[in-house]
Order: C-alpha cells, then structure tokens, then sequence
C-alpha cells in the first residue's frame, strides 16, 4: 500500500522560488512509490483564519476547506516545505495549517526549509518543528534545508550543480525517516487506536 502524503507549500510571492523544492519532493517520493500530493496554499486560498474546520456545523465549512480537511483525514504523513521570512515562517502555510487541529493528529511530518541564502531557512524549519508538535504530529528529526535555492534547483525541480547533488544525498535519509515513521504510525494504528 502506497503511502499517501500531502506536501504543503506557502509563499503567496509572484517570483516563487521554494516551488521547486515542493516539486523536487513530489517528484523524489513518487519515485520512491509514494502517493504524493502537492498541497499549495495559494491555490486553495483560504480566508486569513476566522473559524477553524470544527468551529463549523457539518456540512457548512467553505467548500476548499471541506476538501482540504478530507484529505489532511485521508493522508499518511505530512510535509511542509517552508520558506524563511524575517527569521520566522511564511504567513500563507501558517494560514492554512491553522484552519485544522484534530485532522493532524497521530501522523508523522516532515520539514524542508529553503531560502535564497546561505542558511537555507533553517529558523523558519525550527519554528515548524515546535508548530506540527504542538499540533499533534510526529515530526521527523531529519530535515532538508536548501540554499541557495536558485544554485540547488533548476526552474523544473531538478537538482544542479554541487549543491544539489548534496540535496539529492540528503533526500534519501530525510525520505526513509518519513517513510519508517509513517509506517510506524500505520502497525500502532492497527493494534491500537489513538487515545483521543
């Protein structure tokens, strides 16, 4: 059974660089079997956050949000590809991840921070980990941090250079991480259900 995981992307910038590394994920756990999905924040759009999913009466949660939390239900693991804004996290991912709470729950997560410098958005990465936990996720210890990312990857996703030939190395750790804690989560989740 393929694992199926949502991939979330933020930046709202009209001259998005961190695309690529969402693409160079979706593409990297595809190839790995996985069911990727790209979940992009500008393109689902939510409103700047009023109600939570549950603070809704079934049935009456904007038609995006619906859909987004049935597949936030559906998935195995998670991934935030995070972009750095003044030492702290984008403001469209962290929009969006605020509209759920119990739909995170007992599911493992991942992080890959990227910024067009050298440190790679590593602040905004640890800002996340304390987030997800928060939120009731699993967050895996291995990360991706790319920068710069316009040297790392090519328009398309691909990895170039020396730089990206690191990403490539470090991929594979970071994947088998996610995978070995997804699948972790799905054998507790067949002998016992979540406690709450």
């Amino acid at each position: 059974m393929a694992d199926k995981i949502l991939v979330f992307y933020g930046s709202y910038r009209a001259d998005r660089m961190g695309i690529r590394l969402a693409d160079f994920i979706v593409k990297g756990l595809q190839a790995r079997g996985a069911e990727p999905e790209l979940i992009d924040a500008k393109a689902v759009d939510l409103p700047m956050l009023d109600r939570m999913y549950k603070e809704y009466p079934k049935g009456q949660a904007p038609a995006a949000m619906e859909a987004l939390a049935g597949k936030i239900r559906a998935a195995n693991a998670f991934v935030f590809v995070t972009g750095e804004y003044n030492w702290g996290v984008q403001p469209g991912l962290k929009n969006l991840t605020d509209h759920f709470l119990e739909e995170w729950f007992w599911r493992p997560a991942a992080i890959a921070s990227y910024s067009a410098g050298r440190f790679s958005g590593v602040r905004s990465g640890t800002a996340w980990h304390s987030i997800l936990s928060e939120m009731g996720m699993v967050v895996v210890s291995s990360t991706l941090a790319v920068g710069p990312i316009s040297q790392t990857l090519d328009a398309q996703g691909q990895a170039t250079g020396d730089a990206g030939a690191s990403l490539t190395r470090a991929f594979g750790r970071w994947a088998d991480d996610l995978a070995w804690w997804t699948n972790a989560a799905r054998a507790q989740r067949a002998v016992q259900a979540p406690p709450y």
